[in-house]
């Protein structure tokens, strides 16, 4: 329907958005170092550090050969291994549109453990809808639905550039470009029958939702004090 490209949402404490940078160049990295692998090698890559629910809630247990690290792991290594060429873009460009303005209300640090946080409550999310899933989960979607949250609570009517119908660019206010989103997910979930594995074409829808939830409630408590909600600056 529409594509962010940009905010009109200066930086007002931090200089530069760090962490943000740093999280799209880890993501890149790591995305490159799977297009590197052989593809049964990158197969097995996914399987050791995606996100299996059934693995995570002692249902199924991996070879010996796959389990490279602990189950916990898997919740914050998936948030950083990606599908496809699609798939990093389109995360990386709403991290890139809106983790900037999260990370200046809290600061550096407590933004990757906001990032963290909401990156695992997806996770799990995804996992409690269907918690025998042999399917792994990878991306950073939750991490960054949870950016998402914090900024319709934070900027709602803070102009956002979209590219309509991916081709005609048009300011919108953030709370209608965020709804439209919300409304995707909700619309995508009752098609799969609110099921994880429907026909969504793979992707966790509620782990979309857990993530966005969580950026809702983690902003409340971890923004500084002197950042309002519901800023009426539109920029």
């Amino acid at each position: 329907m529409f594509l962010p490209l940009k905010d009109s949402n200066p930086l007002k404490v931090i200089p530069f958005q760090i962490v943000t940078v740093g999280l799209i160049a880890a993501c890149v990295a790591t995305f490159l170092w799977q297009m590197s692998l052989p593809d049964e090698a990158g197969f097995e890559a996914i399987l050791s550090f995606g996100m299996i629910p059934a693995v995570i809630f002692d249902f199924e247990e991996l070879p010996p050969e796959l389990a490279v690290i602990p189950a916990g792991a898997t919740l914050i290594t998936s948030m950083f291994m990606h599908g496809g060429w699609l798939h990093l873009g389109g995360n990386m460009l709403y991290l890139w549109v809106f983790g900037d303005n999260i990370e200046d209300a809290m600061g550096h640090v407590r933004f990757i453990v906001f990032y963290v946080l909401c990156g695992t409550a997806a996770a799990l999310a995804h996992g409690l809808s269907d918690p025998d899933s042999i399917s792994p989960l990878i991306g950073a979607s939750g991490g960054v639905s949870g950016v998402l949250g914090a900024y319709l609570l934070l900027h709602p009517k803070v102009r956002v550039i979209v590219l309509l119908f991916y081709r005609f660019p048009l300011p919108l206010p953030a709370f209608i470009v965020l709804g439209g989103w919300v409304a995707l997910q909700a619309y995508n979930i009752y098609l799969d029958g609110g099921l994880p594995d429907g026909d969504g074409g793979g992707t966790a829808w509620w782990a979309h939702v857990g993530g966005f939830v969580a950026g809702m409630g983690l902003i409340l408590v971890m923004k500084r004090r002197d950042v309002p909600l519901f800023d009426r600056g539109r920029y």
